[in-house]
């Protein structure tokens, strides 16, 4: 037996809310140009945007418009946040993205584009849930998921605010497989709803929207996530076993949240975004970098590669490396590992020299086959980049007396789109 643990953050985790500014950035511009080169970093903090990093693109973006609305969309509306989506500052420190960089991107045959930086990318997926993500992770997601739409719906619960964090450690058996839920951690940003007056003291105040909030995660929060959230019997019987820790807002209160409570920062929760520390990360994070950039291209091929395969019966677990060098389109290096349980008679290094041959790697055919040239980032800042259903979205974007209107596809790099072939390539 052995316990493994995962985390999640709310959309308004003041990370998140630096992610998501920097993923409206990017969509904003490649909305209206998309061949734009961006990356942009956020930062986030008491009363305060920064906005900087480099841009190559014939459109221009409105800083201001395009992060207040991603500040309101969270939910900082309110002076009481000493964040908010009217009063805050913002400061742009956008520049010009560098030539040497550009020089070993954009080629006369667009096919040949080499990739915006060196680096390593990981993707990763098992059989343990219908989503093919690690359960802990999935679990957390769920978590954070549900309670957003009870802060959004404010029927129940009404006095939470957006910043929030989850954690859920699940006990496994010497074989890999989910036994029992052993610990749920929820940290949630709340109103002060009782007063010192009403209790006689701020210590008595405090035990008392403790116990409330308590009461309400393990009797509303928890039974919704599992209606509305967990499909497979099996995981619903992980959470009957009875003997689940819970631990809620440990440290007793918690109403300075959000970047008063913590300065955010773009690319802080990258572990968050993939896999919960069950499957590697290369280091890069995702969030504000448009597709030229393997950091994000790469890690969103790798797992489209590990889900269809899982998906397809070649292994119940794998891993995918993929490395590249600068300016250089064919990937250097593709290592696979299956964990010893994979189902064909192959090495790991055969199963990749089929994923070569199955998959062209190059970045601007990861572009085109996920559709990466679109406006579709601002929904992967929020709840992980992976394990979400893909799905078709109707975007409308504003740029001065300009309008743009389109249909996206979300979560490209979800589709099961190539398991036949998989099944094909290796006789199953």
């Amino acid at each position: 037996m052995y316990l493994f643990t995962s985390e999640s953050v709310s959309e308004g985790h003041p990370d998140k809310v630096a992610d998501q500014i920097s993923d409206a950035v990017l969509d904003e511009l490649l909305a209206f140009d998309p061949s734009s080169k961006v990356a942009c970093e956020t930062m986030v903090t008491t009363g305060q945007v920064v906005v900087a990093g480099e841009v190559k693109s014939d459109a221009w973006a409105d800083l201001q418009t395009v992060a207040r609305d991603a500040i309101a969309h969270i939910g900082y509306t309110k002076a009481d946040y000493k964040f908010d989506s009217e009063s805050c500052g913002i400061f742009s420190a956008i520049h010009e993205q560098s030539a040497d960089i550009n020089r070993g991107v954009e080629r006369v045959d667009a096919e040949n584009q080499g990739a915006g930086d060196q680096g390593m990318m990981f993707g990763y997926a098992n059989n343990e849930t219908d989503n093919y993500m690690p359960l802990p992770l999935s679990l957390a997601h769920d978590l954070m998921i549900t309670l957003s739409r009870i802060r959004r719906e404010r029927k129940v619960m009404t006095y939470l605010r957006p910043d929030a964090k989850s954690q859920v450690t699940v006990k496994y058996d010497d074989n890999d497989h989910a036994v029992a839920i052993d610990t749920i951690v929820i940290s949630t940003q709340h109103d002060e709803f009782i007063s010192a007056a009403e209790a006689g003291s701020q210590e008595k105040a405090d035990e008392q929207m403790l116990a409330r909030i308590r009461e309400d995660v393990i009797n509303i929060l928890i039974p919704r996530t599992i209606e509305e959230r967990v499909h497979t019997p099996e995981i619903k019987a992980l959470f009957e076993n009875g003997d689940i820790t819970y631990h809620v807002n440990p440290t007793g209160k918690f109403v300075i949240g959000g970047p008063n409570g913590d300065t955010g920062l773009t690319g802080r929760k990258i572990i968050v975004d993939t896999y919960g520390g069950r499957g590697a990360h290369g280091g890069g994070a995702f969030s504000g970098k448009d597709p030229s950039k393997v950091d994000r291209s790469a890690a969103y091929a790798a797992r489209h590669i590990a889900k269809n395969m899982v998906a397809a019966g070649v292994a119940d677990e794998m891993l995918v490396q993929l490395s590249y060098a600068i300016g250089v389109a064919e990937p250097i290096s593709i290592y696979v590992n299956t964990y010893g349980k994979k189902h064909v008679a192959l090495s790991d290094g055969e199963i990749a020299e089929k994923i070569k041959q199955l998959f062209d790697l190059r970045p601007y055919a990861i572009e085109q086959r996920l559709k990466l040239r679109n406006p579709i980032y601002v929904e992967t800042a929020r709840y992980g980049h992976m394990g979400h259903n893909p799905r078709m979205k109707h975007k409308v974007f504003r740029l001065g007396n300009e309008v743009k209107e389109m249909d996206v596809e979300l979560f490209t790099w979800e589709k099961l789109d190539y398991v036949e072939k998989i099944k094909e390539a290796f006789g199953l």
